[in-house]
């Protein structure tokens, strides 16, 4: 089952099946920007990454001595998590380990995840809780896939821009072919923050960047002003695309973990960032998306039913969308008219 929550400006929607966040639509013209799940490139929106982020050496966890197998980002992607509240612009759901989830992880646990919208932001949380009678190891992440370039018949990716909230250059890591960290490390330069994506930037899968260099990062039209930003306090970060598909979307994922190293051995707790609980204790996390497309235009652009001009109200232009209307109230201030936002929805 999905639910929807909105603001004035946003409307969200998320599925029971993993407490997935599938939709993110403006208003009142409701443009999507995140990613449809077409299998084609990859079958998911944004999934929540528990208790693990990224690939495990050999594919398990040493828990106590003993193995068990976990693909990668862990299991609560794939399960039903049960909603337990919901208004007009939050849900909250909920997760409790049961005998599915201790043959995988021997934890008891009670994950909560929620969504709160305001204005032109949707607020991710999540907490986690320790229900047992023993130290709890785990690791949590988010990975929104965000539509680039979101306006795709007029652009390809490569014509759009990354934005760092830091000038400096930002020094990341990849995976090995099993999904591994590798050693080695490398550099992105950037002007002013900016960084042009370049045609073969994901060819080598994720972009890993470590040490808290960022605290938000926004993606540009080819002009450089920000749709959408991620906002996180995060340890660390992904940047993803499927490597070598085109894939209309790009991927900002804050995490609390991260793939094992490719020379790791070892139990749970000697993983990197790992996050420990003392029985009865919980940790929240959150992030933050906004949709700056919204707070850059006016409240009237991209509505026909507040179109200066009749052809707009009706949802056609006479005047083949050059009229004076038109060009004063829509094209001056950035944006599309009604019915060219019309056509793109349609295409």
């Amino acid at each position: 089952m999905e639910y929807t929550i909105k603001s004035r400006r946003l409307q969200a929607t998320v599925s029971e099946h993993g407490a997935e966040l599938t939709g993110i639509q403006s208003l009142p013209d409701k443009k999507e920007y995140l990613f449809d799940a077409d299998e084609r490139y990859w079958k998911r929106h944004a999934p929540v990454l528990f208790p693990i982020v990224g690939s495990l050496k050999d594919k398990k966890l040493v828990i106590g001595g003993k193995d068990y197998p976990m693909g990668q980002h862990g299991f609560a992607r794939d399960m039903e998590f049960t909603a337990e509240e919901k208004t007009e612009n939050s849900v909250r759901f909920v997760l409790k380990s049961n005998d599915e989830t201790k043959q995988k992880y021997p934890y008891d646990f009670r994950l909560s995840i929620a969504y709160e919208l305001a204005d032109a932001e949707i607020r991710v949380s999540w907490k986690v809780e320790n229900t047992g009678d023993s130290v709890m190891h785990y690791q949590i992440g988010g990975h929104p896939a965000f539509y680039c370039p979101v306006d795709s018949f007029l652009e390809k990716q490569s014509d759009y821009y990354l934005k760092f909230d830091s000038e400096k250059p930002i020094s990341y890591r990849l995976l090995n072919g099993s999904g591994l960290l590798e050693e080695k490390s490398y550099e992105l330069q950037t002007e002013g923050g900016f960084l042009q994506i370049p045609e073969d930037f994901f060819d080598r899968d994720a972009l890993i960047v470590e040490g808290a260099q960022s605290k938000a990062v926004s993606l540009c039209r080819p002009d450089k002003k920000p749709y959408l930003t991620v906002i996180f306090d995060a340890p660390l970060y992904g940047i993803w695309s499927p490597a070598k598909k085109e894939a209309p979307f790009v991927c900002i994922e804050p995490w609390w973990g991260r793939a094992d190293a490719a020379d790791f051995s070892g139990e749970i707790s000697e993983r990197e960032y790992d996050q420990a609980l003392l029985p009865g204790e919980s940790k929240e996390y959150s992030f933050t998306i906004r949709v700056d497309d919204i707070l850059n235009r006016p409240d009237y652009l991209y509505s026909p039913e507040n179109c200066p001009c009749e052809g707009g109200r009706k949802r056609g232009c006479p005047n083949n969308r050059h009229c004076d209307a038109c060009t004063e109230n829509h094209h001056k201030n950035g944006g599309f008219t009604a019915c060219e936002r019309k056509f793109m929805q349609e295409k």
